[in-house]
């Protein structure tokens, strides 16, 4: 078994979706959403995030389309309620310093259990969250697998809409304000300006 799954990240992109910590079926291919039973990579088609259903083997192909990918405990567990809250609580100082460093515009933690214990608020709602986190705005999106009975495949479908449709406008609106502000020289746009920048 790979100790770790490893993440899929790059620099500035535009959405992080973080899971809450890797199954084992993950952590023993090295691949995220490995399991037949999680609807992680349906949902994120069928919600138009991307234009194919992308295959667990090719997760990394997530990157082109300016996702990745993590998760906020890097201990695989058969299931997520095998973590402990303090476990969940100190792993989020590691996963800040690591968003930080990538710097994502928006990040998608994939159900509840992580974020409400590392925000310490235990009565999150779903959707667009008030705080940021590392510099990034946050959402909570239902977690794709399986075992989550709670949300079907198009309520899943649905809740991923609705934050595929507000970034990719925010994202078109970043774009075009970019090249209005961009000089004529093309030098890069200073921490200060870039901190200007609506999220």
């Amino acid at each position: 078994m790979a100790a770790t799954l490893p993440d899929i990240l790059a620099k500035n992109l535009n959405v992080v979706f973080c899971g809450i910590n890797p199954a084992l079926t993950a952590a023993t291919s090295g691949k995220h959403f490995m399991s037949g039973t999680n609807r992680f990579w349906r949902a994120l088609h069928l919600s138009g995030f991307t234009p194919e259903q992308i295959r667990p083997e090719n997760d990394h192909t997530i990157l082109k389309y300016s996702y990745g990918l993590t998760t906020a405990v890097a201990r695989p567990t058969r299931q997520a309620n095998e973590l402990s809250r303090d476990e969940l609580v100190r792993a989020g100082a590691a996963l800040e310093r690591k968003l930080a460093a990538y710097r994502p515009r928006h990040v998608a933690f994939l159900g509840k259990m992580a974020y409400a214990a590392i925000a310490r608020n235990p009565k999150l709602d779903w959707g667009p969250q008030t705080m940021t986190f590392a510099g990034a705005s946050v959402w909570v999106l239902p977690n794709p697998s399986g075992l989550n009975r709670a949300f079907q495949l198009d309520a899943l479908v649905a809740a991923y809409r609705e934050m595929r449709i507000a970034v990719q406008v925010g994202h078109s609106d970043w774009e075009t304000r970019k090249e209005e502000e961009e000089p004529a020289s093309k030098t890069p746009a200073s921490h200060s300006q870039l901190s200007k920048v609506p999220r």
